[in-house]
């Protein structure tokens, strides 16, 4: 079993659009998801309410950020959305058990400074520092008019630490939120605008995930897994990306 956290200390930074997408790319590889929400807002539970039940499958999960416990046994992958402000004792249970961890960030000072110090804390936990538990960030709500992806991969490199993609300001993100959908949910060819801001990402989770499972299956690769299994398309959803 994998499993994915998504931190940063500052609230609106985009933890739950990131979680939501990581968990529905996984399900789109026809695995067993869990989606843990720690945050007491709510918001991937909340997500996951709107799903329509004819999409693939991702279990909720919700957890105490004070009393965080192992995973159940018998899922894949789990996805962990955090709150703002965690930080402490219940961060560093989180990396007892994750594989990897994820901080969204945006390029404002005030969300440069809160995910610098979550870098600061994650790296002072033993599994962090070994490089058993491995962090990165994403850039959230990147105005692709302006140099905002270039600023944040030089903070991203000031802070020794990849920035391995950037997701757009668009109004697609939120129109999928509100469905309980993703880009992931949609055939490719209906999402092809967004698909490729989302392949870094992808990748470097395809490279956490096979570190964590090393055994290769027998059923092709995850590209092919996922172009293969049936996704719906949601006519007013997509009318609207």
């Amino acid at each position: 079993m994998s499993v994915i956290a998504v931190v940063n200390r500052k609230g609106g930074s985009g933890k739950s659009t990131l979680s939501t997408h990581i968990a529905a790319y996984l399900a789109s590889l026809g695995e067993e998801v869990m989606l843990g929400d720690i945050d007491r807002l709510q918001s991937s539970r909340l997500w996951l309410s709107l799903r329509d039940p004819r999409y693939k499958k991702i279990h909720g999960w919700s957890i105490d950020e004070k009393n965080f416990a192992r995973p159940p046994a018998g899922v894949k992958h789990v996805v962990l959305d955090t709150p703002g402000g965690f930080q402490g004792f219940g961060l560093m249970k989180v990396t007892m058990y994750a594989d990897a961890i994820l901080l969204p960030a945006a390029t404002g000072i005030f969300d440069r400074n809160s995910a610098a110090e979550s870098i600061r804390e994650l790296r002072a936990f033993p599994r962090v520092a070994s490089g058993r538990c491995k962090i990165a960030c994403v850039g959230m709500r990147i105005d692709g008019r302006t140099r905002q992806a270039e600023a944040l991969q030089a903070w991203a490199s000031e802070q020794a630490l990849d920035c391995i993609g950037t997701i757009r300001m668009a109004q697609a993100y939120s129109k999928c939120l509100e469905a309980g959908l993703s880009i992931f949910d949609f055939p490719p060819n209906k999402v092809e605008a967004y698909l490729p801001e989302w392949q870094p990402i992808t990748a470097w989770l395809d490279a956490i995930l096979a570190a964590a499972a090393p055994t290769p299956g027998s059923h092709g690769s995850r590209e092919e897994l996922r172009t293969r299994q049936p996704i719906l398309a949601s006519r007013p959803v997509l009318q609207q990306l």
